[in-house]
This record gives structure tokens, C-alpha cells and sequence, in this order.
């Protein structure tokens, strides 16, 4: 009897939570429309105006997620959904498509790229179900041509790299043994050190460069690490080291030699 009565009342809380959802989406809704229509800044905003913001709004996302701030968590991802709501908005007053279309859209899609949940396709774990979904994606079209081309030009450089590294894995392009792809990182950091050190062009230097950097992207996938996620990790603890030697430096940095400024280093690295 207990065990009926606390399943219902879950189920009736669950429904409930479940309308409150909705209608907080439909005042958003609401409130959009009327930005749009009394707002002189809402007004004003195109798509190409948004973009940049948009960007913006997802970085500080991220930083919120980093620092395991769930309030800010929370709202950064209302200021994101703000902006997706802006878009549809926008495509709605195009009469290209409203919120409706968006989100039927993705459904479509999720349900049309997880066979094995929403079909009879069998998978053995996550990399099946990987290498379905950009199955799925190639045969759905939309005039792309290449695995590649879904990965968008406006991405920061290492995310991209990692992006098409996994996709191009995902259809077989890739070594089996790690290994390999260390000496390939050996291979590369050989390349950029010859022609750095006999002076070669900036330009082949820098090319050197880029692709010891690909192939120690690559490398870092075979361990499971986001290369971008290490490198903000590695810049966060720059930025707090430095702001240490800044805070308790007893004369201006430019008076300090690197060694002074070394020894206050290493007391930082002492208080993490």
C-alpha cells in the first residue's frame, strides 16, 4: 500500500512539475513577443547582431560550469535560452519557422539518430553508437558531401582539431595503437625543431607548429582528454599563480628579477 500511494503521489508531482515547465517556457515565449514589440534594443536585433552574443553568453556558460557554480549554472542557461528563443522568434517573423518547428526538429532528429532506442538496430556500446549517428548524419544529406563538413569553421582552432579528429575516426581513419600516435607527436615535434632552429620562414614554422599541435590533439583523445578543456585548465592556473606573484610582490614587476618573481611561483604552487 505504501509502496501505491508513493508511486502516485511521485507521478502526480512529476505531472505537476511537468505543467509548471511548460508554462515557464510559454511565458518566456510571451515575454519575447513583447520585448520584440515595445523593446527599441529587442527591436533592433537581427541574427547577424545576436551571433556574437550568443557566443559570449555560452563561454560564460562554460566558466560557470568550471567553477561548479550551480546558481550560475543556472542562470547563464536561462540567458542561452534566452537567445535560442530570440532565434526562433526571429525565424518565426520571417515566416521560416516559429519555437514549434525548432523543437519538433530536433525531436525528429533524436528519435531519426538513436535506432537502437527508438528502432531495432543493435549497438554494443558507445562508439556503435557513434559511428551510427554519423552514419545517419552523411545519409540525411543536406548537400554535404564530406564527413568534415559538419564541423563548423567558427570553432576555437584545438576544439576544431579534436571535432575532426573523432569524426574522421568514426569512419575508420585512425590508428589502433596508441603508440603510433605518440611517435607521430615525436615525428612532428622533430619537424618544428629543425626548421625553428635553422631559421626557416615564419611561415613553415608556423605550419610545423600547427600540426605538432594537431598531433598532440590527437594524442590527447586516445587518452580521453579534451585538449581544450586541459589548456583553459593550464591557463586558469597561470592566471592564478600570476595574480599571486602580483598580489604579494613588494615592488613593481618590472623591478623584480625572474628569479624573485620565480620563488613567489612556487609559493603559489605551495597554497594549492
Amino acid at each position: 500500500m505504501k509502496s501505491t500511494t508513493y508511486k502516485t503521489s511521485n507521478t502526480n508531482s512529476d505531472s505537476s512539475r511537468r505543467t509548471q515547465k511548460m508554462e515557464a517556457f510559454g511565458r518566456l515565449l510571451d515575454i519575447m513577443d513583447e520585448l520584440r514589440e515595445k523593446c527599441p534594443w529587442d527591436r533592433k536585433q537581427t541574427f547577424e547582431s545576436l551571433s556574437s552574443l550568443t557566443v559570449e553568453e555560452t563561454y560564460e556558460l562554460i566558466d560557470a560550469i568550471e567553477s561548479h557554480n550551480m546558481q550560475d549554472v543556472k542562470e547563464e542557461l536561462g540567458d542561452l535560452m534566452l537567445h535560442m528563443v530570440f532565434y526562433a522568434k526571429l525565424g518565426d517573423e520571417k515566416k521560416a519557422f516559429d519555437a514549434a518547428d525548432v523543437l519538433n526538429s530536433v525531436s525528429e532528429k533524436l528519435i531519426r539518430r538513436h535506432p537502437h532506442i527508438y528502432g531495432d538496430t543493435q549497438v554494443n556500446g558507445e562508439e556503435d553508437v557513434k559511428r551510427n549517428w554519423e552514419k545517419i548524419k552523411m545519409a540525411e544529406g543536406k548537400g554535404r558531401k564530406s564527413v568534415l563538413s559538419g564541423v563548423p569553421n567558427a570553432l576555437p582552432s584545438i576544439i576544431k582539431a579534436q571535432r575532426m579528429q573523432e569524426k574522421a575516426a568514426q569512419v575508420g581513419f585512425e590508428w589502433d595503437d596508441v603508440a603510433d600516435v605518440w611517435a607521430k607527436v615525436e615525428e612532428e615535434l622533430g619537424e618544428f625543431k629543425e626548421v625553428a632552429e635553422r631559421n626557416d620562414s615564419q611561415d613553415k614554422i608556423t605550419e610545423e607548429f600547427g600540426d605538432l599541435i594537431f598531433s598532440l590533439v590527437n594524442y590527447a583523445r586516445h587518452l580521453n582528454i579534451d585538449s581544450n578543456r586541459a589548456l583553459d585548465l593550464t591557463n586558469r592556473k597561470f592566471k592564478r599563480r600570476f595574480e599571486y606573484i602580483e598580489a604579494h610582490a613588494t615592488k613593481s614587476l618590472s623591478d623584480m628579477t625572474l628569479a624573485e618573481m620565480d620563488a613567489l611561483w612556487d609559493e603559489a604552487k605551495t597554497t594549492e
